[in-house]
């Protein structure tokens, strides 16, 4: 399935598309059931396709099956009861797939050439920081451009979402606890990085981690290796690599991360970035307003955003 946070008349719900159309999971299901006659139907649904993707992925592997059987009923009974089940793609806005993701975890120097033009060597262990939900936005939004620093750089990103509570997972188990794959750019403000040791308040500006533009279902990425991962600013070729050369793979950091902490269904991770990103240029080249930045992933699609600037904050002192 391609999973969906979609926006209509004001309200997100989650979706999944299905030849060009957006099928409006828990309404349907609750179609579905309200069809068989169950007396709860609305509660049932809620229970197991809410509409929000962080619950409908606490639901596992039932409610994934489940939301297979709703998709197959709405493209028969596309309306019930005057509510519409299916969505042209034109008459809502896509947002994020996982738009609050209760962690968000980001994996440096992941890529053996971008190791390489950082001047570093190989990591024995991943070198691990956070992005929040903050920094979260759709893929048909803008990439807001603050005026705290000129040196605003994109970073593609595969990242893989956490279907199932995990700890203490082996790499042999790895993949049954991923639900899916989609796309993040890791925008950075590269001198607030730098300002300190620590990196996070460059990673963390309001709306530096575009994401979509939908959830690739695990069943249908099976083998998260092997996948070109393609970085253009205004159509220039920037980052270009392969996921057979992350040196810490899929499986690895699920095992790697579930050891220090638990993962959660609609934790997000996001496996690192390739060679080219704009500081390491020379010269260096940084994003500037109305810069177009597309990156697209094998078996995925592509994430594309336009950087627009934001009005003068309030100086801080």
């Amino acid at each position: 399935m391609k999973l969906i946070t979609f926006t209509r008349e004001g309200v997100s719900r989650i979706g999944a598309i299905t030849n060009e159309e957006v099928i409006d999971l828990n309404a349907a299901y609750k179609a579905l059931l309200a069809s068989e006659g169950k007396i709860r139907a609305r509660e049932i649904a809620e229970a197991f396709i809410p509409a929000d993707m962080n619950g409908f992925l606490q639901g596992g592997k039932e409610s994934f099956k489940l939301a297979h059987k709703a998709i197959d009923y709405a493209l028969i009974n596309r309306e019930d009861n005057g509510y519409q089940l299916v969505y042209k793609l034109k008459e809502v806005k896509i947002e994020a797939p996982v738009p609050a993701p209760g962690k968000m975890i980001c994996v440096g120097h992941n890529y053996r050439e971008h190791i390489l033009e950082m001047k570093r060597e190989l990591p024995p262990y991943p070198v691990v920081f956070a992005k929040f939900a903050n920094t979260v936005i759709g893929p048909q939004d803008d990439i807001p451009f603050y005026p705290i620093s000129d040196q605003l750089d994109y970073e593609a990103e595969f990242a893989f979402v956490v279907g199932k509570r995990a700890r203490h997972v082996s790499q042999a188990e790895a993949l049954d606890y991923v639900a899916g794959y989609t796309i993040v750019n890791d925008v950075t403000y590269r001198d607030l990085q730098r300002r300190t040791l620590q990196w996070l308040q460059g990673k963390t500006v309001e709306g530096s981690a575009p994401m979509g533009p939908w959830l690739i279902t695990a069943d249908e990425l099976q083998d998260p290796s092997g996948l070109e991962i393609v970085l253009t600013v205004n159509g220039e070729e920037r980052q270009r690599s392969n996921t057979a050369n992350l040196v810490f793979s899929v499986q690895y950091l699920v095992e790697f991360l579930s050891n220090l902490m638990t993962l959660e269904p609609g934790d997000v991770i996001l496996t690192g970035t390739p060679g080219g990103v704009g500081v390491a240029r020379d010269p260096q080249v940084f994003l500037k307003d109305g810069d177009v930045v597309k990156i697209e992933v094998d078996k995925i699609g592509s994430l594309e955003n336009r950087v627009a600037p934001v009005k003068e904050p309030a100086e801080v002192k």
